[in-house]
């Protein structure tokens, strides 16, 4: 059996290892999440350059290692986003996608949804740089993880006149049955559009009160999901 293998992959975070090498942490939709080596990749001179760097999404060959590590052996640039790399509030949205990927894949399980939709998202950031590109991303990967929130009607009753939004409930509530945080009408209708299949609606909208309540649902709603709060929570808040 081959001890190489050839896949694709998004990156989703860097750290060092040893003088001149550093540790690789990639979605891949048919390996899931994977830990590699890139040797040499901090020499000034390294062969890898910046082609292993977050957001960057690449093909690559793999030597399989013995242990949780494998070692990168070639690497070809598929998409490197300049655009979001190049912008501190681009590349903090994206950030904040990545880090929510990194805490839900798992190595060995194949991906495919879930690399297909980061790979849209940064995609969608690289030319629009909308409020709920970010918000969008983690409603949507709550929904593939089985866990989207009721947004059609209250999740208790099946009332269509939504008041509040609950983590604990699943979803939106009426006000019979209220509990959470407030919510209001258009922030409910885009709800309502990112989960119902009008995404571009929702990420046409400007910024508004509207959306930062979404904003402030969804992480919350991710946040209540993964039971930990998000590192980047802060620097969308900044």
């Amino acid at each position: 059996m081959s001890k190489y293998y050839t896949t694709k992959g998004i990156v989703l975070r860097t750290y060092k290892l040893r003088e001149a090498d550093r540790i690789i942490v990639l979605i891949s939709p048919d390996r899931g999440m994977i830990r590699a080596v890139a040797k040499g990749i901090r020499k000034t001179k390294s062969k890898f350059g910046s082609r292993l760097e977050p957001t960057t999404h690449v093909s690559m060959q793999i030597h399989k290692g013995k242990g949780d590590l494998d070692l990168i052996t070639q690497v070809e640039t598929l998409d490197h986003f300049r655009t979001i790399r190049e912008d501190l509030n681009r590349l903090t949205k994206a950030i904040a996608m990545l880090e929510a990927v990194d805490q839900v894949a798992l190595p060995g399980e194949p991906a495919i949804e879930l690399h297909k939709m980061l790979l849209g998202a940064l995609k969608t950031l690289e030319d629009n740089d909308s409020v709920l590109v970010t918000p969008s991303f983690y409603l949507k990967l709550l929904a593939l993880e089985g866990s989207g929130p009721v947004v059609g009607q209250c999740v208790v009753c099946g009332n269509a006149d939504i008041v509040a939004f609950s983590n604990e409930e699943g979803g939106v509530m009426c006000e019979t049955h209220r509990t959470g945080i407030p919510i209001s009408t258009p922030a409910v209708e885009l709800l309502r559009y990112i989960l119902g299949g009008h995404l571009g609606k929702a990420l046409n909208e400007k910024e508004s009160r509207a959306t930062q309540e979404i904003e402030k649902i969804a992480r919350e709603a991710l946040e209540y999901f993964l039971e930990r709060r998000m590192r980047t929570t802060t620097l969308l808040d900044t």
